[in-house]
């Protein structure tokens, strides 16, 4: 079997993976919360027991004092959609994109093995890491894991079958991406996202040019999803 090189530290990485069997992973929004809540406790040097906390709502649990020791990684954005999850994440010291993400796909599945009965792997295997080796790729990845969401709702946007207003409107109510952060809105949990990702722009981009940079990572890079 085939050993996937560590990641580097001080670079940026698209991680994903998906349910196993395609299978939907995320069911209720308590489950998209408790994903959520695990992005942000598990980015942290300290380890802890983390089941206690989660008798607490993801607004508590993001309210409450800062004491997760120093960041793994820093999270330019996210996006969980039902059968799959996107990160675009900077390995900030050696092996913590590696740690970060077993603490949290190892938690979340066993929260979701315990509330549905079940045994065994939720997701498809270990995650994906695709090194992000320059800018351009960067700011093409960015919008493409923010506007996963479109396709849920204009499921043919990517072939140019797109209503943007309508878009702005499906992206700004959708509860479990970082969009809103990314371009500076108020939301809930811009506390896990960190802010390197900004020295990158000039200025934020627009939802059209989010468009065209998504687009055009599609049609060049092919992600498997």
């Amino acid at each position: 079997m085939a050993t996937r090189a560590p990641c580097v530290t001080d670079e940026w990485y698209h991680c994903y993976n998906r349910g196993v069997d395609k299978r939907v992973v995320f069911r209720h929004t308590r489950d998209y919360e408790r994903f959520l809540a695990l992005l942000y406790t598990s980015n942290g040097r300290k380890s802890e027991a983390m089941s206690s906390r989660f008798n607490l709502d993801l607004r508590s649990i993001l309210a409450e004092k800062d004491d997760r020791g120093d960041p793994l990684v820093d999270m330019a954005v996210y996006c969980l959609m039902p059968s799959h999850v996107h990160l675009v994440v900077k390995q900030l010291v050696d092996g913590g994109i590696a740690k970060f993400m077993q603490k949290v796909f190892t938690a979340y599945t066993m929260y979701f093995n315990s509330r549905s009965a079940r045994t065994g792997a939720l997701f498809a295997g270990t995650y994906k890491a695709k090194h992000i080796d320059d800018d351009r790729y960067l700011k093409c990845v960015v919008p493409y894991v923010l506007l996963n969401p479109i396709e849920l709702f204009q499921p043919k946007w990517r072939e140019g079958a797109r209503d943007l207003v309508a878009a702005e409107k499906q992206l700004s109510e959708y509860q479990f991406s970082s969009a809103i952060s990314f371009v500076g809105g108020e939301s809930l949990t811009t506390k896990i996202t960190g802010t390197g990702i900004r020295d990158y722009y000039d200025r934020l981009p627009s939802l059209m040019q989010m468009l065209q940079d998504a687009t055009e990572y599609h049609k060049e890079y092919s992600p498997e999803y």
